[in-house]
């Protein structure tokens, strides 16, 4: 390609029209002729494996093979309804488009409780991707979600997601021979094998609305034009059939007009698709694992006239032993899906929601008012907790009802919006209560047996409810026909049966919190709430968030108005039951379990907004750690909201919890407050950075430590952390490790670090894409700051001519350098002479790492004679893995007759051999020899050298540990490992595990272990 054609390309893909770019792409390649096209399927088989939807492309072609696809026009026959079945099909289109036109939608703000409108106009598009995240869960399902919504909605974002649509659930990854290679693949390969979807989802997500939009859209004719017929069913309809029934019964008593034509779509199976919406609701268990449905007559169901149980019928068409070609959608919410694990399931889908725009989009459809949709879009995007949860369609229904009589008044209160979840909840039922205030007698009662019902259903993991259950609270069917309950509890009317669903589960959860604070005998509520906060898998989790914001005057006042005074002592109760469990949770944080109830804790103190309160139990608190544990945005404003209240904050540790730039930007009001700050491992990006500086730059900025190690971070997040250090006069430690900043990011440092005002003491570099084109610079920053005196340049390609130029430096006399890493830097015996030059000047440097280099023996013994100079001050030096051998051994002996200073020395991984401990042995035994801890891991030692181990260090004083792992010490080794232990009384800890010992000489050696306190031998 040339470079204009190539920048064409490229200008396209950057302004985000990627299929334009595709498509000129492609059709340069196919202009250059057959030898470019080559080229072009070679480079798509390097790039297979990375990209999932060019791998499964890839896969198809080689399957069905290039024969099979010059002849697909011969069945393009295959779609087409034969004669006799095309009046009842447009009859059943006809239908099922009167049936799905319109969206349902419940309004407290209009007269009319219930508001029909034209789907097409409501709805709203939602992102699906073709993976399903962990099918498990062990807490609450929305928060598992929600904690990992925004990571996925940014990795689609950046196309590492494959995206599907609700149109592609049934169709290969060519859109346009979808039908046709199934065709092609069942008369080729003998196989009648139709295709299973699963679509999961959260409540509220829109799954039912989706499967209304696919069934519309067929019906319409713009989508599965293949499929001849489509039935729809959903599982709350099927609970209430309690005999057995056949497919064809199910399907008349449901879809009438087929009474004489179900014999004839039997005969095309491939033309059909069954839809099965809320597996998570169905009564039954459908066990796909259950080997007896393969074997025993009673399980199985083959024929659409056999008389089975619904279960049987559902799991024989997902297998495909029932109508075998007929394809399945299946939906369900995260719980139910383990279900689904050993089930044919083709394709596996998760509805992630709203992502980007979309928020905005929902919004501008649901008000009529387009400046009052603008003005709620604002509210909610600068209220973190709010905007998180406008991923799921349900929550921003609910928002957009709470939200709107606020807007809609010039004269509004700002003061008076909803801040938290528990208050925005309030207001709708507030509003519910105002819009119906005529009609409601005796509310009061009337909610509190609704939340008892609500709250059985958490206990019980139920979500939909019947007559009965209304009944068993004493709750009139006829109460929710009209009036403010159908706000709260949807009544789902169907030919099959009447159940009632809260509109959200959240809804649910608040209703049963509030259900509490409406009771007379409250009994012992700080018992009851604990019990269900230890409930392990977090199904209480919201419910007592919600508790605990209901305690606050802002949520419970406007509720008040209509349902009278909240039961002061449960308010009491709540609040001090809240106290105790931050206090007590504060601080234990050693397990993950541990911090999750911390975190949990943090948001009751949220929700309550209640600052004395906050002040109270988190006010003296001086460290805080959520390392390894995933925060969402939502997590980062309570934590912010929690630090802001904090005035004794010391350290806050947020090493790997994926907060990401944005978690990073609800953090930053507060973060100025900390001294330790570990931010480690969180992709912030350099826009995290960004994020970062208003803290650093903060004239009362306390930060002292920080942690960017692991972050994307390259020279654009340098010159950023430049600008920092120029105007920063707290800042003492900086680790920038595992970043790609390269050798422009750290010349842009080096600028700042020379300034005489900078206070960075301490500087970790590891593994930034460093190389011998920087060291120019780090020299310059050696030898002329005054305050650097830790420096750690590990994992980077600086060389031996890098390397040269840092310890000239290091030889100034006002370098203040003491600690060192040099480690796997690409030194060789050449810098060997530059080395002892500088360690012979050097009069502060005490720790030195030069491990995974390549000094060799000629290398080490040069530095083992600058080592036994009076001068040195070397304290602790690593040489692992530097090909040092036996032959440089009795060099190190001689060191140690002259060295007083040196305390830790690292040799392992290096070949010294038996020949090699002994000659070492010789100078251990030296009473000037001052060796505390002595690293001797893999270097090939056997039982012949043992002895003289043992020997030598029978009358150290000074040795607290010795790592002899990964060497070949056998039984034999163990009566002088015994001796080496019992002799060496200053020994505190040796390591000897993955050796060559028997469990009987394991056994001999554990059993030194109670020798003396403080002694710990690890042998496996």
């Amino acid at each position: 390609m040339s470079e204009q054609e190539h920048q064409e390309v490229y200008e396209l893909m950057e302004k985000g029209n990627r299929a334009a770019s595709s498509k000129l792409l492609l059709n340069l390649v196919m202009e250059k002729g057959s030898r470019a096209r080559r080229v072009m399927w070679e480079s798509f088989l390097k790039m297979r494996h990375e990209l999932p939807k060019l791998d499964k492309i890839l896969k198809e072609i080689e399957e069905i093979g290039p024969e099979s696809l010059n002849h697909m026009s011969i069945f393009r026959r295959f779609t087409e309804t034969p004669s006799e079945l095309k009046d009842v099909q447009q009859k059943h289109k006809d239908i099922l488009q009167k049936e799905t036109k319109t969206l349902k939608m419940n309004t407290i703000l209009m007269k009319k409780q219930v508001k029909h409108f034209p789907l097409v106009d409501r709805y709203a598009e939602l992102t699906i991707i073709s993976n399903v995240r962990d099918r498990t869960l062990v807490e609450h399902e929305l928060l598992a979600r929600g904690r990992d919504h925004e990571e996925w909605r940014k990795k689609h974002l950046r196309r590492e997601l494959e995206k599907i649509r609700a149109d592609q659930l049934f169709q290969s990854s060519f859109s346009w021979i979808g039908f046709l290679f199934q065709k092609v693949k069942s008369l080729f390969w003998q196989s009648n094998s139709g295709s299973s979807a699963t679509v999961s989802g959260v409540p509220g997500i829109g799954k039912t609305t989706m499967v209304q939009k696919i069934v519309y859209d067929w019906a319409s004719g713009k989508i599965y034009s293949h499929f001849q017929f489509v039935f729809s069913f959903r599982f709350r309809d099927l609970n209430i059939i309690n005999s057995r029934i056949n497919l064809r019964n199910l399907i008349l008593d449901q879809y009438p007009h087929f009474d004489n034509v179900l014999g004839e779509l039997w005969k095309n199976p491939e033309g059909l698709l069954f839809i099965f919406d809320g597996l998570d609701e169905f009564k039954d268990r459908i066990d796909f694992a259950d080997s007896r449905r393969n074997t025993e007559p009673q399980y199985m169901c083959t024929d659409p006239e056999h008389w089975c149980e619904v279960s049987d019928i559902v799991y024989s068409l997902i297998q495909h032993k029932l109508l075998p070609g007929c394809s399945v959608l299946v939906t369900s919410r995260p719980t139910a899906l383990h279900l689904l694990e050993k089930a044919e399931i083709s394709v596996w889908a998760e509805i992630l929601g709203f992502v980007g725009n979309e928020r905005k989009e929902y919004f501008y459809k649901f008000f009529e008012d387009q400046t009052v949709a603008a003005a709620v879009i604002k509210y909610v995007e600068e209220n973190e907790i709010l905007y998180t949860m406008c991923y799921n369609p349900s929550c921003c229904w609910i928002l957009g009802l709470s939200l709107g009589p606020f807007f809609k008044h010039a004269d509004r209160k700002e003061e008076k919006v909803p801040k938290t979840v528990t208050q925005l909840y309030s207001y709708y039922i507030y509003n519910i209560m105002k819009n119906h205030s005529p009609e409601i007698e005796n509310p009061r009662d009337v909610l509190l047996r609704l939340g008892e019902m609500a709250f059985t259903g958490i206990s019980e993991k139920k979500i939909v409810f019947s007559n009965e259950d209304l009944i068993k609270y004493h709750l009139q069917p006829t109460q929710f026909l009209s009036g403010f309950l159908v706000e709260l509890l949807e009544r789902d009317d169907s030919d099959q049966s009447v159940v009632y669903t809260f509109p959200h589960l959240t809804m649910q959860e608040f209703v049963a919190a509030l259900a509490q604070f409406l009771m007379t005998d409250t009994g012992d509520i700080p018992k009851l709430l604990s019990e269900y906060h230890n409930e392990e898998d977090g199904r209480f989790e919201i419910f007592l968030r919600f508790v605990a914001g209901l305690s606050s005057p802002h949520a419970a006042q406007p509720l008040e108005k209509f349902l009278g005074q909240f039961s002061h002592q449960t308010t009491c109760q709540v609040i001090d039951w809240v106290k105790k469990q931050v206090e007590g949770q504060i601080g234990n944080t050693e397990r993950e379990a541990d911090k999750t109830n911390l975190l949990n804790t943090f948001h009751y103190l949220f929700e309550s907004q209640n600052k004395v309160l906050a002040q109270t139990t988190v006010g003296s608190v001086e460290k805080l750690t959520f390392s390894e544990l995933r925060l969402t945005p939502i997590d980062c404003t309570v934590l912010s909201h929690v630090i802001g209240l904090c005035d004794t904050i010391k350290h806050l540790d947020l090493q790997n919890c994926y907060i990401e730039r944005e978690g990073l930007q609800r953090l930053e009001p507060v973060l100025h407050k900390c001294v330790v700050l570990r931010l480690g491992i969180n992709e912030l990006h350099d826009s995290g950075v960004k994020q970062l500086l208003a803290a650093l730059c903060n004239p009362v900025c306390r930060i002292q430590e920080l942690g960017l190690e692991e972050n994307i971070l390259s020279d654009c997040g340098a010159k950023d952390l430049a600008s920092a250090l120029n105007t920063n006069r707290s800042l003492t430690s900086l680790n920038l490790n595992n970043n790609k900043l390269g050798d422009s990011g750290v010349k842009l440092l080096s600028e700042a670090l020379i300034n005489p005002d900078c206070k960075v003491q301490k500087l970790w570099l590891a593994d930034c894409g460093l190389t011998a084109s920087c060291a120019k610079d780090l020299a310059f920053t050696v030898s002329k700051n005054q305050s650097l005196i830790e420096l750690n340049l590990s994992s980077n390609k600086l060389g031996d001519s890098g390397v040269k130029q840092l310890f000239a430096a290091l030889a100034s006399p006002d370098c203040k350098i003491q600690n060192l890493v040099l480690s796997e830097v690409g030194l060789t015996s050449s810098c060997a002479e530059d080395l002892v030059s500088m360690l012979n000047a050097n009069r502060v440097l005490m720790y030195l790492n030069l491990g995974y280099n390549k000094l060799g023996n000629s290398g080490v013994k040069q530095l083992f004679v600058a080592l036994s100079k009076p001068d040195c001050k070397i304290q602790r030096l690593q040489l692992c893995d530097n090909g040092v051998s036996a032959e440089s051994m009795k060099d190190l002996a001689s060191a140690f007759s002259t060295n007083q200073l040196l305390t830790e020395l690292d040799l392992g991984h290096n070949k010294l051999k038996d020949l090699g401990l002994k000659l070492l042995s010789a100078g251990l035994k030296n009473p000037d020899c001052k060796i505390q801890k002595l690293r001797l891991d893999d270097t090939r030692l056997t039982d012949s050298c043992i002895d003289d181990l043992a020997s030598a260090l029978s009358t150290n004083r000074s040795l607290t540990g010795l790592n002899l792992e990964l060497n070949s010490f056998t039984d034999q080794s163990v009566p002088a490992i015994c001796r080496l232990i019992k002799n060496c009384g200053s020994l505190e800890r040796i390591e000897l595990w993955k050796n060559r010992f028997t469990s009987t000489g394991e056994n001999q050696l554990k059993s030194l272990q109670d020798m003396r306190h403080g002694l710990r031998i690890i042998e496996s």
